[in-house]
Protein backbone atom coordinates (compact mmCIF):
# COMPACT_ATOMS: atom_id res chain seq x y z
CA UNK A 1 0.00 0.00 0.00
CA UNK A 2 2.39 2.43 0.93
CA UNK A 3 4.78 1.86 -2.52
CA UNK A 4 1.48 2.45 -4.24
CA UNK A 5 0.16 5.66 -2.66
CA UNK A 6 4.12 6.73 -3.16
CA UNK A 7 3.74 6.08 -7.18
CA UNK A 8 0.46 7.92 -7.18
CA UNK A 9 2.25 10.82 -5.13
CA UNK A 10 5.09 11.13 -6.61
CA UNK A 11 2.92 10.85 -10.36
CA UNK A 12 0.77 14.06 -9.01
CA UNK A 13 4.17 15.94 -8.41
CA UNK A 14 5.22 15.25 -11.73
CA UNK A 15 2.51 16.16 -13.13
CA UNK A 16 2.24 19.61 -11.50
CA UNK A 17 5.55 20.47 -12.72
CA UNK A 18 4.60 19.37 -16.05
CA UNK A 19 1.52 21.44 -15.89
CA UNK A 20 3.15 24.46 -14.57
CA UNK A 21 6.03 25.16 -17.53
CA UNK A 22 5.82 28.02 -19.01
CA UNK A 23 4.11 26.95 -22.32
CA UNK A 24 0.92 25.97 -20.52
CA UNK A 25 0.21 29.90 -19.67
CA UNK A 26 -1.13 31.48 -16.93
CA UNK A 27 -5.21 32.00 -15.77
CA UNK A 28 -6.80 35.27 -15.08
CA UNK A 29 -6.56 36.84 -12.22
CA UNK A 30 -6.37 40.46 -10.20
CA UNK A 31 -7.78 43.47 -12.81
CA UNK A 32 -8.54 41.03 -15.86
CA UNK A 33 -10.60 38.08 -13.90
CA UNK A 34 -12.56 41.47 -12.24
CA UNK A 35 -13.23 42.62 -15.89
CA UNK A 36 -14.09 38.73 -16.82
CA UNK A 37 -16.29 38.39 -13.84
CA UNK A 38 -18.45 41.27 -15.18
CA UNK A 39 -18.87 39.63 -18.69
CA UNK A 40 -22.32 38.80 -19.44
CA UNK A 41 -21.07 35.42 -21.24
CA UNK A 42 -18.97 34.58 -18.17
CA UNK A 43 -21.51 31.98 -15.74
CA UNK A 44 -20.58 29.93 -12.44
CA UNK A 45 -17.24 30.42 -13.10
CA UNK A 46 -16.36 30.06 -17.03
CA UNK A 47 -17.22 31.35 -20.45
CA UNK A 48 -20.48 30.11 -21.70
CA UNK A 49 -21.76 29.90 -25.73
CA UNK A 50 -24.73 31.48 -26.25
CA UNK A 51 -26.59 27.69 -27.43
CA UNK A 52 -26.08 24.91 -24.90
CA UNK A 53 -23.21 23.26 -26.30
CA UNK A 54 -21.94 19.83 -25.18
CA UNK A 55 -18.66 18.93 -25.28
CA UNK A 56 -19.83 15.60 -26.74
CA UNK A 57 -22.89 14.93 -28.61
CA UNK A 58 -25.89 12.77 -27.22
CA UNK A 59 -25.05 9.18 -26.22
CA UNK A 60 -21.65 9.71 -26.33
CA UNK A 61 -18.66 9.31 -23.74
CA UNK A 62 -15.04 10.08 -23.46
CA UNK A 63 -14.70 6.15 -22.83
CA UNK A 64 -15.94 5.43 -26.40
CA UNK A 65 -14.47 8.62 -27.46
CA UNK A 66 -10.97 7.68 -27.10
CA UNK A 67 -11.69 3.57 -27.58
CA UNK A 68 -13.01 4.59 -30.96
CA UNK A 69 -9.78 6.77 -31.71
CA UNK A 70 -7.75 4.04 -30.62
CA UNK A 71 -8.74 1.79 -32.90
CA UNK A 72 -10.36 3.06 -35.70
CA UNK A 73 -8.50 2.77 -39.29
CA UNK A 74 -6.15 5.91 -39.19
CA UNK A 75 -4.21 4.94 -42.11
CA UNK A 76 -5.34 7.75 -44.36
CA UNK A 77 -5.13 10.13 -41.55
CA UNK A 78 -1.54 11.56 -42.81
CA UNK A 79 -0.63 11.99 -45.87
CA UNK A 80 2.58 9.62 -46.57
CA UNK A 81 3.63 11.82 -49.43
CA UNK A 82 5.25 15.46 -48.93
CA UNK A 83 2.20 17.90 -48.88
CA UNK A 84 3.33 20.14 -51.69
CA UNK A 85 3.91 24.16 -50.57
CA UNK A 86 5.26 26.78 -52.38
CA UNK A 87 7.74 29.16 -49.86
CA UNK A 88 6.81 32.58 -51.00
CA UNK A 89 8.99 34.98 -49.62
CA UNK A 90 6.82 37.60 -47.31
CA UNK A 91 9.75 40.16 -47.07
CA UNK A 92 9.62 40.32 -51.01
CA UNK A 93 6.14 40.97 -51.20
CA UNK A 94 4.83 44.78 -52.41
CA UNK A 95 3.50 46.07 -49.69
CA UNK A 96 0.89 48.12 -52.31
CA UNK A 97 -0.64 44.56 -52.93
CA UNK A 98 -3.75 42.88 -50.91
CA UNK A 99 -2.43 39.08 -50.32
CA UNK A 100 -3.08 36.34 -48.34
CA UNK A 101 -1.02 33.53 -47.80
CA UNK A 102 -1.69 30.40 -45.71
CA UNK A 103 0.25 28.22 -43.64
CA UNK A 104 -1.81 25.13 -43.16
CA UNK A 105 -4.44 24.67 -40.14
CA UNK A 106 -5.32 28.19 -38.69
CA UNK A 107 -2.55 29.78 -39.32
CA UNK A 108 -2.30 32.90 -41.94
CA UNK A 109 -0.99 35.93 -43.26
CA UNK A 110 -3.20 39.25 -44.74
CA UNK A 111 -0.99 41.92 -46.18
CA UNK A 112 -3.88 44.20 -47.02
CA UNK A 113 -4.21 47.88 -47.28
CA UNK A 114 -0.53 48.81 -46.24
CA UNK A 115 -0.94 46.59 -43.21
CA UNK A 116 0.72 43.27 -42.24
CA UNK A 117 -1.47 40.76 -40.26
CA UNK A 118 -1.04 37.55 -38.69
CA UNK A 119 -3.82 35.37 -37.77
CA UNK A 120 -3.27 31.84 -34.82
CA UNK A 121 0.40 31.10 -36.06
CA UNK A 122 1.51 27.78 -35.67
CA UNK A 123 5.12 27.31 -36.64
CA UNK A 124 6.76 24.92 -34.61
CA UNK A 125 5.69 21.91 -36.57
CA UNK A 126 3.84 20.19 -33.24
CA UNK A 127 0.31 21.00 -32.07
CA UNK A 128 0.40 19.49 -28.62
CA UNK A 129 2.37 20.16 -25.40
CA UNK A 130 3.25 16.58 -25.32
CA UNK A 131 6.64 16.00 -26.52
CA UNK A 132 6.38 14.09 -30.13
CA UNK A 133 2.57 14.45 -29.74
CA UNK A 134 -0.18 15.98 -32.98
CA UNK A 135 3.49 16.38 -35.39
CA UNK A 136 2.80 18.50 -38.42
CA UNK A 137 2.03 16.48 -41.58
CA UNK A 138 5.73 16.35 -44.02
CA UNK A 139 6.25 19.98 -46.06
CA UNK A 140 2.80 21.50 -44.54
CA UNK A 141 5.50 23.23 -41.59
CA UNK A 142 7.82 25.13 -44.30
CA UNK A 143 7.82 28.74 -42.31
CA UNK A 144 9.47 29.91 -39.32
CA UNK A 145 9.20 33.11 -37.13
CA UNK A 146 12.49 34.61 -39.31
CA UNK A 147 10.87 34.31 -42.51
CA UNK A 148 8.28 37.11 -41.18
CA UNK A 149 8.47 40.67 -41.49
CA UNK A 150 7.09 42.74 -38.93
CA UNK A 151 3.39 42.27 -37.91
CA UNK A 152 1.09 45.25 -37.70
CA UNK A 153 -1.67 43.15 -36.30
CA UNK A 154 -1.59 39.77 -34.52
CA UNK A 155 -5.02 38.21 -34.03
CA UNK A 156 -5.50 35.32 -31.55
CA UNK A 157 -9.59 33.13 -31.88
CA UNK A 158 -8.60 31.49 -28.64
CA UNK A 159 -5.82 29.62 -26.77
CA UNK A 160 -5.85 25.92 -28.01
CA UNK A 161 -2.27 24.79 -28.79
CA UNK A 162 -3.21 24.30 -32.58
CA UNK A 163 -3.87 27.94 -32.55
CA UNK A 164 -2.06 29.75 -29.59
CA UNK A 165 1.46 28.42 -30.03
CA UNK A 166 3.74 29.29 -27.01
CA UNK A 167 7.23 28.81 -29.13
CA UNK A 168 5.87 31.03 -31.97
CA UNK A 169 4.46 33.50 -30.09
CA UNK A 170 7.07 34.54 -27.49
CA UNK A 171 10.13 34.04 -30.82
CA UNK A 172 7.50 36.39 -32.40
CA UNK A 173 7.45 39.23 -29.35
CA UNK A 174 9.61 41.82 -30.90
CA UNK A 175 8.37 41.72 -34.17
CA UNK A 176 4.56 41.93 -32.72
CA UNK A 177 3.12 45.71 -33.20
CA UNK A 178 -0.54 44.97 -30.62
CA UNK A 179 -2.09 41.41 -30.49
CA UNK A 180 -6.05 41.23 -30.87
CA UNK A 181 -7.45 38.21 -28.50
CA UNK A 182 -10.37 37.57 -26.32
CA UNK A 183 -10.81 38.23 -22.72
CA UNK A 184 -8.23 35.99 -20.58
CA UNK A 185 -6.04 35.05 -23.45
CA UNK A 186 -4.22 38.17 -22.57
CA UNK A 187 -3.01 36.41 -19.39
CA UNK A 188 -0.74 33.95 -21.30
CA UNK A 189 0.67 36.36 -23.24
CA UNK A 190 1.47 38.43 -20.80
CA UNK A 191 2.88 35.86 -18.92
CA UNK A 192 4.86 35.03 -22.18
CA UNK A 193 6.43 38.89 -21.71
CA UNK A 194 4.06 40.97 -23.94
CA UNK A 195 3.01 44.31 -22.86
CA UNK A 196 0.05 44.96 -21.64
CA UNK A 197 -0.32 48.12 -23.39
CA UNK A 198 -0.41 46.52 -27.06
CA UNK A 199 -2.90 43.94 -25.87
CA UNK A 200 -6.24 44.85 -27.21
CA UNK A 201 -8.41 42.04 -25.57
CA UNK A 202 -12.01 41.85 -25.72
CA UNK A 203 -15.09 40.38 -24.65
CA UNK A 204 -17.78 39.50 -27.97
CA UNK A 205 -19.80 42.14 -29.01
CA UNK A 206 -17.46 45.27 -28.90
CA UNK A 207 -16.30 47.16 -31.68
CA UNK A 208 -13.12 49.32 -31.47
CA UNK A 209 -10.30 51.17 -34.55
CA UNK A 210 -7.08 50.21 -34.87
CA UNK A 211 -5.79 52.93 -37.07
CA UNK A 212 -5.67 54.04 -40.82
CA UNK A 213 -9.60 53.22 -41.32
CA UNK A 214 -8.77 49.53 -39.88
CA UNK A 215 -11.74 48.71 -37.72
CA UNK A 216 -12.98 45.77 -35.71
CA UNK A 217 -15.64 43.94 -34.09
CA UNK A 218 -15.37 41.00 -32.21
CA UNK A 219 -18.44 37.57 -32.74
CA UNK A 220 -19.30 34.83 -30.87
CA UNK A 221 -18.19 31.42 -31.92
CA UNK A 222 -19.85 28.34 -30.93
CA UNK A 223 -16.66 26.52 -29.14
CA UNK A 224 -14.40 26.36 -25.95
CA UNK A 225 -11.18 27.22 -24.35
CA UNK A 226 -8.11 26.02 -22.25
CA UNK A 227 -4.74 24.99 -22.49
CA UNK A 228 -4.90 22.42 -19.38
CA UNK A 229 -7.39 21.09 -17.24
CA UNK A 230 -9.44 24.63 -16.46
CA UNK A 231 -11.90 24.61 -19.30
CA UNK A 232 -13.19 28.22 -20.41
CA UNK A 233 -11.45 30.68 -18.19
CA UNK A 234 -10.91 32.50 -21.50
CA UNK A 235 -13.25 33.56 -24.65
CA UNK A 236 -12.83 32.29 -28.07
CA UNK A 237 -13.38 34.72 -30.83
CA UNK A 238 -14.52 35.22 -34.32
CA UNK A 239 -13.34 38.93 -35.70
CA UNK A 240 -15.27 41.18 -38.19
CA UNK A 241 -12.05 43.11 -40.12
CA UNK A 242 -13.10 46.01 -42.39
CA UNK A 243 -10.17 47.54 -43.75
CA UNK A 244 -10.53 50.78 -46.44
CA UNK A 245 -11.21 48.61 -49.37
CA UNK A 246 -12.49 44.74 -47.79
CA UNK A 247 -14.58 43.60 -45.09
CA UNK A 248 -13.49 40.21 -43.92
CA UNK A 249 -14.29 37.31 -41.71
CA UNK A 250 -12.05 35.65 -39.14
CA UNK A 251 -13.90 32.63 -38.35
CA UNK A 252 -12.19 30.83 -35.40
CA UNK A 253 -12.74 27.33 -34.55
CA UNK A 254 -16.96 27.05 -34.18
CA UNK A 255 -19.53 24.40 -34.48
CA UNK A 256 -22.86 25.58 -36.85
CA UNK A 257 -25.52 27.93 -35.47
CA UNK A 258 -27.44 30.69 -35.58
CA UNK A 259 -24.33 33.42 -34.27
CA UNK A 260 -23.57 32.93 -38.12
CA UNK A 261 -26.69 34.64 -39.75
CA UNK A 262 -26.80 37.11 -37.03
CA UNK A 263 -23.18 38.22 -38.01
CA UNK A 264 -24.18 38.02 -41.52
CA UNK A 265 -27.28 40.21 -41.10
CA UNK A 266 -25.21 43.08 -38.85
CA UNK A 267 -21.92 42.87 -40.70
CA UNK A 268 -22.26 41.32 -44.13
CA UNK A 269 -21.44 40.81 -47.30
CA UNK A 270 -18.09 39.89 -47.13
CA UNK A 271 -14.94 39.75 -49.53
CA UNK A 272 -13.64 36.91 -47.45
CA UNK A 273 -14.62 34.55 -45.38
CA UNK A 274 -12.26 32.21 -43.66
CA UNK A 275 -14.29 29.22 -41.80
CA UNK A 276 -13.02 26.05 -40.24
CA UNK A 277 -13.06 23.24 -42.37
CA UNK A 278 -11.64 19.63 -40.88
CA UNK A 279 -11.23 17.72 -37.86
CA UNK A 280 -14.58 17.41 -37.30
CA UNK A 281 -16.50 14.10 -35.92
CA UNK A 282 -20.02 13.34 -34.76
CA UNK A 283 -19.18 12.78 -31.94
CA UNK A 284 -18.02 16.58 -30.59
CA UNK A 285 -20.57 17.92 -33.80
CA UNK A 286 -21.36 21.07 -31.80
CA UNK A 287 -17.97 22.26 -31.70
CA UNK A 288 -16.93 21.59 -35.15
CA UNK A 289 -18.73 22.19 -38.51
CA UNK A 290 -20.01 19.07 -39.98
CA UNK A 291 -19.38 18.91 -43.67
CA UNK A 292 -21.88 21.05 -45.58
CA UNK A 293 -22.32 23.36 -42.50
CA UNK A 294 -19.12 25.21 -43.78
CA UNK A 295 -20.99 26.13 -46.82
CA UNK A 296 -24.24 26.88 -44.90
CA UNK A 297 -22.19 29.11 -42.77
CA UNK A 298 -20.73 30.81 -45.82
CA UNK A 299 -24.02 31.38 -47.12
CA UNK A 300 -25.38 32.86 -43.46
CA UNK A 301 -22.75 35.50 -43.56
CA UNK A 302 -23.11 36.57 -47.03
CA UNK A 303 -19.22 35.23 -48.40
CA UNK A 304 -18.23 35.68 -51.73
CA UNK A 305 -15.64 33.99 -50.92
CA UNK A 306 -14.18 31.43 -48.72
CA UNK A 307 -11.03 29.95 -47.73
CA UNK A 308 -11.64 26.81 -45.74
CA UNK A 309 -9.44 26.18 -43.26
CA UNK A 310 -8.43 23.81 -39.98
CA UNK A 311 -7.09 21.08 -42.59
CA UNK A 312 -3.66 19.96 -44.02
CA UNK A 313 -1.42 20.29 -41.67
CA UNK A 314 -2.58 18.75 -38.21
CA UNK A 315 -4.41 15.30 -37.70
CA UNK A 316 -6.81 16.14 -34.50
CA UNK A 317 -9.95 13.79 -35.92
CA UNK A 318 -10.42 10.40 -37.49
CA UNK A 319 -10.93 11.39 -41.03
CA UNK A 320 -8.87 11.20 -43.89
CA UNK A 321 -6.57 14.35 -44.24
CA UNK A 322 -7.66 15.01 -47.41
CA UNK A 323 -11.29 14.89 -46.64
CA UNK A 324 -12.32 17.85 -45.50
CA UNK A 325 -11.38 20.03 -49.20
CA UNK A 326 -12.54 17.07 -51.13
CA UNK A 327 -16.04 17.46 -49.47
CA UNK A 328 -16.98 20.68 -49.45
CA UNK A 329 -15.36 21.54 -53.07
CA UNK A 330 -17.49 18.64 -54.37
CA UNK A 331 -20.40 19.51 -52.46
CA UNK A 332 -20.47 23.15 -53.32
CA UNK A 333 -23.83 24.18 -55.09
CA UNK A 334 -23.89 27.57 -53.50
CA UNK A 335 -22.54 30.86 -55.37
CA UNK A 336 -19.82 31.10 -52.77
CA UNK A 337 -16.33 31.08 -54.68
CA UNK A 338 -14.16 28.66 -52.54
CA UNK A 339 -10.57 29.38 -52.91
CA UNK A 340 -7.91 26.50 -52.38
CA UNK A 341 -4.33 27.76 -52.31
CA UNK A 342 -1.47 25.33 -51.40
CA UNK A 343 0.25 26.25 -48.37
CA UNK A 344 2.59 29.14 -48.92
CA UNK A 345 0.75 30.23 -52.23
CA UNK A 346 -0.28 33.38 -52.51
CA UNK A 347 -3.52 34.56 -52.76
CA UNK A 348 -4.20 37.92 -54.39
CA UNK A 349 -6.51 39.50 -53.21
CA UNK A 350 -7.13 42.39 -55.86
CA UNK A 351 -7.07 40.00 -58.87
CA UNK A 352 -10.77 38.02 -59.37
CA UNK A 353 -9.44 35.91 -61.87
CA UNK A 354 -7.03 33.69 -60.16
CA UNK A 355 -7.67 30.12 -59.54
CA UNK A 356 -6.51 27.23 -57.23
CA UNK A 357 -5.94 23.71 -58.89
CA UNK A 358 -7.09 20.38 -56.46
CA UNK A 359 -3.42 20.07 -54.91
CA UNK A 360 -4.72 17.38 -52.45
CA UNK A 361 -5.39 15.02 -55.53
CA UNK A 362 -1.92 14.53 -55.86
CA UNK A 363 -1.29 13.46 -53.03
CA UNK A 364 -1.19 9.96 -51.70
Amino acid sequence: MFIILLVILLFIIVVIVFINQPKFGKLPSGERLATIEKSPNYKNGAFQNTSNTPALAEGETYYNVLKTYLFADKSKAKPIQLLPAIKTNLYELDISRDVLVWFGHSSYYLQVDGKRILVDPVLSGSASPLPGGTKAFRGSDIYAVEDFPSIDYLFITHDHWDHLDYKTVVALKEKVYVVICGLGTGAHLEHWGYDKKYIIEKDWNEAFDLDDGFYVNTVPARHFAGRSFWRNKAIWMSYVLKTPTYNFFIGGDSGYDTHFADIGKRFGPFDLTILENGQYNNSWKYIHMMPGEQLKAAVDLGARKLLPVHSSKFNLSLHDWDEPLKSIVMNNNTKVDIITPMIGEPVWLDDPSQTFKKWWEEVN
